[in-house]
């Protein structure tokens, strides 16, 4: 008996490694890094590749201060695995500034002070910036009256910028000023666009 099983257990499949190698494409650089597969993106920008902006709140996908921009869309890292991002353009809040030359969101943040301890301000804004692009592309929102794609996109009030930044936390209740500076962003945005 015992031989049979012990041909049994020889004949089992390897098991399979839970790591390897892959190269991330961030801000523009392809960076190469072992990882475990169970690794999240925030753990490799933070821990493995010393970008530190994307910070860790929750943990749990709740509160935004992980966004960051995956192929120009955002998403909350701590849920995302790093090996699933292989291949993508990632693009986080050290990627956002051209030289000297803030990204007008990042700007906007700056001149209507929408922060205050700063710690939600990097997924704030890579959020913002998915929204000002959401909105021209016009995807409707939760409060959007008309949702008919020939509607085109709605204005971009207030109350459209508040449900659609909703997934970032502010503890600080920078709410305001968080407004203030997407809607800058936005119209400042919408000039460029049209000179």
């Amino acid at each position: 008996m015992s031989g049979t099983r012990e041909r049994r257990l020889n004949m089992a499949p390897a098991p399979s490694s839970t790591s390897s190698d892959i190269t991330l494409n961030i801000n523009g650089e392809k960076r190469t890094l072992p990882v475990d597969h169970r690794t999240t993106l925030l753990d490799a920008l933070r821990e493995r590749l010393d970008l530190t902006g994307t910070k860790k709140g929750c943990d749990q996908g709740q509160c935004g201060a992980c966004t960051v921009l995956l192929d120009g869309r955002r998403t909350v890292s701590c849920l995302q695995l790093a090996v699933a991002a292989e291949g993508r353009e990632i693009t986080t809040v050290e990627g956002l500034a051209e030289g000297d030359r803030l990204h007008p969101v990042q700007q906007a943040f700056l001149d209507l002070d929408g922060y205050q301890c700063g710690y939600c301000t990097p997924g704030q804004i890579c959020s913002a910036i998915a929204v000002i692009e959401e909105h021209a592309a016009g995807w409707p929102s939760a409060v959007t009256d008309d949702v008919r794609p020939e509607a085109g996109p709605p204005p971009l009030s207030a109350e459209e910028i508040r449900e659609r930044m909703s997934g970032n936390l502010c503890r600080c209740g920078a709410y305001v000023s968080i407004v203030q500076a997407v809607a800058q962003a936005a119209e400042a945005k919408t000039e460029e666009a049209a000179a």
